[in-house]
């Protein structure tokens, strides 16, 4: 039986991977640093737990025993990263690598991390320029992890880069905000941009099925991760609310945000879409799952984890920090100002 080990296993897309890899018959290790809270769910995964941190050569070497088919990195930060499992080479036959789009930028230079949000074309291709590899962002880092897999001439690597990730066990749940309209009876949704804003979604069911293939398959190849179609916020928005039943009235003005109004996690000057005909080809991925499909189940995972506790912030911390980098994404009073100031009515909530 063909062996994988899954660093980040337990996480959102790690568990997507894991799933689809034991699903294909594949013997699947998971390294974990928290048995107590993750080691009976790995194996009711039908995985096998390996306690350790990825930064302890210990722990790798224990993770990699007798060697693996393939590994699968769903949490590298940068080439250090790379560079710690490199080190047992010898143990590992290919690997697949979850990066980012992130790292794109456009013709000037400008990106996802720079003042000026970029230009891109539509559909973004994987020859796109990239930022600069360094350890001084994200972008960056994910670029330097990249190219530390690709130069490793004796482990095939298949970099795959999705866009805007949406699964069970997110702790960065952009659905949030349109989950918690619903959940507060909100009437009305406000979008900048006409609500035609375009950030191209990556259910973790995707991002599954190509880490399966790739794994199936090795080679050197980088390749985006992409959902069939790149929907609107305001389609986003719409398959939210057919999830849950809530058809609230959405209003739309031209151009960014207002402050908070009209803002949403996908809010984009301009279209950010993945192509996705790399990944179709060389790994034969014609009947991906599309937003509509997939997203059903990231919105009852998140209703089941919310229920658990008392403030959602604990366990969507991620959306916090989202919301504080930037702006807050749940100002209903200043909606219903800015409502009445240009309707002549405020959104009041549902009886």
């Amino acid at each position: 039986m063909a062996t994988a080990l899954v660093i980040g296993g337990s996480g959102q897309i790690g568990r997507a991977a894991v799933a689809a890899l034991v699903a294909d018959g594949w013997d699947v290790r998971v390294l974990t640093r928290d048995s107590e809270r993750h080691g009976s769910l790995v194996r009711s995964w039908g995985a096998e737990p390996v306690v350790g941190d990825r930064r302890e050569p210990d722990a790798l070497a224990r993770a990699l025993r007798g060697g693996v088919d393939v590994l699968v990195d769903v949490v590298a930060f940068d080439d250090r990263d790379a560079e710690g499992v490199l080190a047992h080479r010898d143990l590992v036959g290919s690997a697949v690598v979850v990066s980012s789009a992130a790292v794109y930028v456009d013709a000037v230079g400008d990106g996802f991390e720079t003042e000026r949000f970029g230009t891109y074309p539509d559909p973004i291709g994987e020859d796109q320029p990239t930022v600069a590899p360094g350890r001084g962002g994200y972008a960056a880092g994910k670029v330097a992890l990249e190219q530390a897999w690709l130069a490793a001439a004796d482990v095939p690597a298949t970099v795959l880069r999705p866009g805007a990730v949406h699964g069970p066990g997110c702790v960065q749940p952009r659905e949030w905000l349109f989950v918690k309209q619903a959940l507060d009876g909100r009437r009305v949704r406000v979008l900048s941009y006409d609500g035609t804003s375009r950030f191209q979604t990556t259910s973790t069911a995707v991002i599954g099925e190509l880490v399966r293939r790739a794994a199936a398959r090795p080679g050197r190849r980088v390749l985006n991760a992409a959902d069939p179609q790149a929907l609107t916020v305001a389609e986003i928005a719409d398959a939210v609310g057919a999830h849950l039943g809530h058809a609230p009235r959405t209003v739309t003005f031209a151009g960014p945000p207002v402050g908070p109004v009209g803002a949403t996690p996908w809010s984009v000057p301009g279209p950010v879409v993945l192509d996705g005909t790399r990944a179709a080809d060389e790994l034969g991925c014609t009947d991906l799952p599309g937003y509509r499909a997939s997203v059903g189940a990231a919105i009852d995972d998140l209703l089941a984890v919310a229920s658990r506790v008392e403030d959602w912030r604990e366990a969507f911390g991620g959306f916090a920090r989202m919301e504080a980098a930037m702006g807050p994404f749940l100002d209903y009073a200043a909606e219903d100002a800015w409502l009445a100031t240009h309707e002549g009515r405020s959104a009041m909530m549902e009886p």
